[in-house]
């Protein structure tokens, strides 16, 4: 496929790679249960529908927005539930999918939130991980890939709602990024 912007740090092969081999581990995990699998919008829906067409047993689906970002590239420090799940999860086995852990404030807040809704497990996947910059610990089942604090883009991610089409994942050149967004309004 022909780049369309940035260089990728995690190839869309390796993205391919890696979604299979968590797809296998969680279809073991959760072999004979009943899952529902809960994606963070907007930045996981890419990653999500990957997971879920490489996880080999039923699964439920459903859908929460959060932002604690705006449209800046850092945290503003506060959630905010936007859009809140369609279904009750208690004694449910729940699998958040999140795109990125960055210092982890709203995966933080998103399981306390989830766990006092008295689901019968509650677990994590996050397709990135950024450690280095934890503040908030909340423990994570599985992980895509641990990567460095750059602000990223693409499969799924996004710098003011673009770039969430990139089949792989880059690290974001603001410059560039800003020019390619002003020479489309032209």
């Amino acid at each position: 496929m022909k780049r369309i912007f940035g260089k990728p740090l995690i190839t869309q092969m390796e993205i391919e790679k890696r979604v299979k081999e968590l797809g296998t581990k969680i279809t073991a995990d959760y072999e004979g249960r009943e899952l529902v699998m809960i994606c963070i919008l907007k930045g996981a829906y890419v990653f999500f529908a990957d997971l879920v067409r490489n996880i080999h047993i039923p699964v439920s689906v459903d859908f929460m927005m959060v932002s604690s970002y705006g449209a800046g590239t850092s945290s503003t420090g506060a959630v905010k539930i936007i859009s809140d799940l369609s279904e009750a999860i208690k004694d449910k086995d729940v699998l958040i999918v999140e795109d990125i852990v960055d210092s982890g404030l709203t995966l933080s807040y998103l399981y306390k939130t989830l766990r006092s809704k008295k689901p019968k497990t509650i677990k994590l996947c996050v397709l990135l991980d950024k450690l280095e910059r934890r503040k908030y610990e909340t423990p994570i089942d599985y992980i895509g890939f641990t990567i460095q604090t750059n602000f990223v883009i693409g499969y799924g991610l996004d710098y003011k709602d673009n770039f969430r089409n990139l089949p792989y994942i880059a690290v974001l050149d603001e410059g560039e990024a800003e020019q390619l967004l002003n020479h489309r309004e032209r």
